[in-house]
């Protein structure tokens, strides 16, 4: 603990305020300083000795501010986090200082019966805020494959998409988050209300320039999603497939493709291996006469597994996306993974970096639309041969002309697009002018 940090003046302020639980037993602060950065080996040796010197745990958002005060006031980092369920050191506290956990903050405050749009604390888990929309007809559009377990603060101010980024692209895009309730830290923290425009910025910007203490997202109708696993041994043609099936006329919730050595590796709820390569989809009712006539006319197995249910942890959302490295991980923790757009033709893109690469790398795709289009996202299986090697690859994907979603970087900027969003670093000014949130990840702020 950096007892220079935490003085008795400081203790004293946070042990005056209602509403705010303290953790600072070793385990807890070990516990909140972590999420799955060990997905990669390069997160890992940076990361790995970063601690909270305390975890703070606010009820109510009163409490929020007066945390947000009392950390501007002593000039203590203050890094926010949700469930941890996050794979690039999103809450992991760089200069030590406090980690304030949001997810005793989880109430649903307002559902438009209209609009559908769902108004809810940061906290709330996807897998709970799910079960509330379904019973009122609804779902969320986007959700990553930690669903049953990561809180909505955490995936809006961590993630980028997902389970249904098929159909709805990412996160960012506009239409996604409607509005954002938040905290800024000053020495008389202010709680705003900002629009659509206003919260782009806080979207996907690690907490770094705003305390998120309510979401208003948009929602769709619910869908009896059914599930349907789709088997070739024929690469080429499963990736056509694979991209006939996006861009049909049908619903989907997921489209991914996974290649056959990866198949093999993962728990079996899509079927038994057989040799092949495997695509899984979630599609509407209606839309599966078309799946398998697209299917069976390609010459590939057409498998209809039956409606998705709550399947305790067994459906096909967590074979895919993240979800599929945690279990190829759990196999051999000397995979780790990168995270890609393809360019186009997609085929000759991977033929290029397989030939040089082999089962090194094992294919793993996504169908996602990016700014209207259909596109092929990668989230390709890479066994872990040290940096130099990594840095090799990354730069071999880039010189084809794929687009690099770094997962071995700490900042928002390097993980995405590699520039510098003006408008978060804008935000941060406004809304956390001394730069105590979250320090070290916003690659554009100089302070």
């Amino acid at each position: 603990m950096n007892t220079n940090l935490l003085t008795k003046d400081l203790l004293s302020a946070l042990g005056s305020v209602s509403d705010l639980k303290i953790l600072d037993m070793p385990s807890d602060r070990t516990k909140f300083s972590r999420d799955f950065f060990d997905y990669s080996p390069v997160l890992r040796k940076k990361l790995e000795g970063c601690c909270a010197d305390l975890v703070v745990r606010p009820q109510t958002v009163r409490a929020v501010a007066s945390v947000a005060e009392i950390c501007h006031r002593h000039g203590l980092p203050l890094t926010l986090r949700g469930a941890g369920t996050g794979n690039y050191g999103q809450c992991v506290p760089l200069l030590d200082g406090i980690v304030m956990t949001m997810d005793a903050l989880k109430q649903i405050r307002d559902f438009n019966t209209v609009t559908g749009e769902v108004t809810v604390e940061p906290g709330c888990l996807l897998g709970d805020l799910d079960k509330y929309l379904s019973s009122k007809g609804r779902q969320l559009r986007l959700l990553p494959s930690t669903w049953r377990s990561a809180s909505i603060g955490g995936f809006i101010a961590g993630g980028s998409g997902g389970i249904g980024s098929v159909r709805w692209g990412f996160l960012r895009d506009p239409g996604h988050l409607l509005g954002v309730e938040v905290i800024t830290v000053e020495g008389k923290p202010r709680k705003l209300s900002l629009d659509a425009l206003a919260a782009e910025a806080l979207n996907h910007a690690y907490g770094t320039n705003g305390i998120i203490t309510a979401l208003t997202l948009a929602t769709t109708s619910k869908v009896n999603w059914q599930e349907v696993a789709i088997d070739s041994a024929d690469w080429s043609l499963i990736v056509n497939l694979m991209q006939r099936c996006s861009k049909a006329a049908v619903e989907l919730h997921l489209c991914s493709l996974l290649e056959s050595k990866i198949v093999q590796n993962i728990p079996s709820w899509s079927g038994s291996f057989n040799g092949m390569h495997r695509l899984l989809l979630l599609v509407s009712p209606d839309g599966l006469s078309t799946i398998e006539r697209l299917a069976t006319s390609a010459g590939a197995s057409f498998r209809h597994l039956g409606a998705e249910k709550d399947l305790r942890g067994s459906g096909l959302r967590e074979l895919t996306w993240n979800h599929t490295t945690l279990h190829m991980r759990a196999m051999d923790p000397e995979w780790t993974y990168l995270q890609m757009l393809l360019p186009e033709p997609e085929l000759e893109a991977m033929k290029n970096i397989k030939s040089q690469w082999g089962d090194d790398l094992l294919w793993h795709l996504e169908s996602v639309r990016q700014q209207g289009a259909q596109r092929l996202a990668a989230l390709p299986i890479v066994r872990w041969r040290g940096d130099e090697l990594l840095e090799q690859l990354i730069n071999q994907c880039r010189d084809i002309g794929a687009i690099i979603f770094n997962p071995h970087v700490i900042t928002v900027e390097d993980g995405g697009l590699g520039v510098v969003d003006g408008d978060q670093v804008e935000a941060k000014q406004r809304y956390d002018p001394k730069g105590i949130l979250n320090p070290g990840k916003l690659k554009g702020w100089s302070k």
